[in-house]
């Protein structure tokens, strides 16, 4: 597991509903990466890691996804 930035706005632990309501330009990294499920009631409740790890998707995959995610909250 690789430790995240201390200074990114996104974390894997922040919850995937609030996330995409502060920065709407990352939905498509998401999707991009197989998680397509940021319309869906659980993304209230549920962080960015765990619903990577609940479509399988690999734990170095979702620290990529969050880099990108960074980057385009930072345009």
């Amino acid at each position: 597991m690789t430790e995240e930035k201390k200074d990114q706005k996104i974390k894997k632990n922040m919850l995937l509903g609030d996330v995409v309501r502060k920065y709407p330009k990352t939905a498509p990294v998401m999707f991009k990466y197989g998680l397509h499920c940021i319309g869906c009631h659980v993304s209230a409740y549920e962080s960015i890691e765990q619903g990577c790890t609940a479509h399988g998707i690999k734990e170095e995959d979702i620290d990529k996804m969050v880099k990108e995610m960074n980057d385009v909250a930072e345009k």
